[in-house]
């Protein structure tokens, strides 16, 4: 087994995989649990709110 060298890994770089893991990730995955459960406005506002943190994520991004 070996080990894998994560210095290479800039602050921009940990910080969207963060995101992505922490925030984003978890509103998609419940609003498809939502949508399996019928509870068809929650999902879809729940996705939407994903795909909007993302979007505003990805502004910041560019500007910096």
């Amino acid at each position: 087994m070996t080990y894998v060298d994560t210095s290479d890994i800039s602050a921009k770089m940990f910080i969207a995989v963060l995101l992505l893991l922490l925030i984003i990730a978890p509103l998609v995955s419940l609003g498809v649990l939502r949508l399996f459960q019928s509870r068809k406005k929650s999902g879809f506002l729940l996705i939407a709110s994903g795909i909007a943190v993302y979007a505003v994520f990805q502004m910041f991004m560019s500007l910096t």
